[in-house]
């Protein structure tokens, strides 16, 4: 479904299995292609160690990580189909009821924020609810959308700051 508003979505990409780099250098040739959109930025690829439930983990793979900035007018809930469907074309299995929450991936796309539109479904919230507390999706949107805020947060900027900071203090909270 389309809309008449053209909206800029932030989209998290990660991998942390096979060839990173082509994984994810299609997923931004198919967000490119999807109906009544294009990519405006692509950040550089970050490489970051794998988050788990547990925490982070240096045993796994590392992940690329990055964020694109999409003009569409695609609503949301099509938007986040249509993330799906590209994760499965590049190896993403979802269909294992057993898999492990924020295991290895092939390729993770997230919807982080569409312009400053607020979600609480159950399919869907935006803005991402994890993402002030991500510095691997906060640092390469920040190189993107320098003077970006997340819906309810902030500045992506001081966000990112303050992330750093408590990691850097022990006694801080992250």
């Amino acid at each position: 479904m389309t809309s008449a508003h053209l909206a800029t979505a932030v989209i998290a990409l990660g991998s942390n299995l096979g060839d990173r780099e082509a994984t994810l250098a299609r997923a931004v040739a198919a967000l490119d292609a999807l109906p009544e959109s294009s990519i405006l930025a692509v950040s550089s690829w970050h490489g970051t160690v794998a988050l788990t439930l547990d925490g982070l983990d240096p045993a796994k793979p590392a992940y690329l990580n990055g964020v694109a900035l999409l003009a569409t007018r695609l609503d949301a809930y099509t938007l986040l189909d249509e993330l799906l469907r590209i994760e499965v074309e590049n190896g993403r299995d979802r269909s294992d009821p057993s898999a492990e929450r924020w295991g290895d991936r092939t390729l993770d796309l997230d919807l982080i924020a569409l312009d400053q539109l607020e979600i609480d479904s159950d399919v869907l919230q935006l803005p991402h609810p994890r993402a002030h507390e991500r510095d691997f999706v906060l640092a390469p949107w920040l190189e993107v959308q320098p003077d970006a805020e997340l819906t309810g947060h902030g500045p992506i900027a001081a966000l990112l700051a303050r992330l750093r900071s408590a990691a850097d203090d022990p006694g801080g909270v992250a």
